[in-house]
């Protein structure tokens, strides 16, 4: 018996009252709770500062309607634990990460089999990558030997900070503290800057001010960096009070992935992520307009990620 069956039957138990009528009460907790659970889905996101949470939030208010179809956003710890957690945390179903997280992990023989375990529900947008630095710190070159903070380790920012510095062949110091531990670390000039991939604008640098001295260091769109990454560039626009007006900062973003587990057709958990998936389609027009996150203005539904196998989701509505 599931152990909420027999903590409902423990509860029950202790109630005053003929043996029949605890039953019935039982049954109809029992009930309660196979209905509660018939249409949820568990999404698996990033941390509190980060667009990912933001994003599963959206998701949850939209979609969720408190009865049949319930959408519950999760706190992860990053695209490479995100892919993990898909695969072996229960309730978990789909989570959000970087679109270079599945070859990483491939490479890297994270978990056995993911290639066959881990789908795509849709490519979300393009998160840029930001990096924070101290004064005195002009170019990246700057940071050779300095310590710079790359968030926790598993983070999809560890993973694409690893990619990036390699390929400039440029070697630094790594921290791996959480990113708002990480700011406060900069400012007092403990390091000499910070990594974090989120989508602009990212909430952890709204509440900096204008005299702190702080400055997003350019990234080069260099070939070898081209071959995985797109250019973007982060203004004024996105970052007042770190950025002068008129001004631009070069710098390059990596593809965010909804990711799913592969359940197999006809499973009840292929039915709820199918079931959610339409959904999804029938309502994305509520995600682009506000307050929703300006990122949803981003995404096409119907976008390929290479190297991904989509989530079939008709083949769940046809059984």
């Amino acid at each position: 018996m599931p152990r909420r069956s027999l903590l409902l039957t423990a509860l029950a138990g202790l109630a005053a009252g003929p043996a029949q009528a605890q039953q019935d009460v039982v049954q109809r907790l029992n009930r309660r709770v196979a209905e509660a659970n018939a249409g949820t889905v568990g999404i698996i996101a990033g941390g509190v500062d980060g667009t990912y949470i933001r994003i599963a939030a959206d998701l949850s208010a939209v979609l969720d309607d408190g009865n049949a179809r319930r959408v519950i956003a999760i706190l992860g710890k990053g695209s490479l634990q995100n892919i993990q957690d898909i695969i072996l945390l229960r309730g978990v179903d789909i989570g959000i990460v970087q679109s270079d997280a599945l070859a990483y992990a491939r490479r890297q023989q994270l978990v056995p089999g993911a290639d066959n375990l881990i789908q795509y529900i849709a490519k979300l947008y393009d998160e840029e990558i930001h990096i924070l630095a101290a004064p005195g710190i002009g170019r990246l070159e700057d940071l050779a030997g300095q310590v710079v903070n790359v968030d926790v380790p598993g983070s999809g920012t560890a993973m694409t900070a690893s990619l990036i510095f390699d390929t400039l062949g440029l070697n630094v110091r790594t921290a791996n503290d959480v990113q708002d531990l990480a700011l406060t670390k900069l400012r007092r000039g403990e390091i000499a800057a910070l990594v974090y991939v989120a989508g602009k604008p990212a909430r952890l640098f709204s509440g900096l001010p204008a005299d702190s001295g702080l400055h997003f260091l350019p990234i080069p769109a260099t070939p070898a960096l081209m071959e995985t990454y797109l250019p973007a560039t982060l203004a004024a626009a996105d970052y007042s009070t770190l950025i002068a007006p008129g001004a631009e900062v070069e710098t390059i973003a990596v593809g965010a992935v909804m990711a799913v587990y592969a359940w197999q057709p006809g499973s009840e958990r292929h039915r709820k992520v199918s079931r959610f998936v339409e959904a999804l389609h029938e309502r994305f027009e509520e995600f682009l307009r506000p307050p929703r996150h300006p990122k949803w203005r981003e995404v096409n539904l119907a976008a390929r990620v290479p190297g991904w196998v989509r989530f079939d989701h008709e083949a769940g509505l046809r059984r």
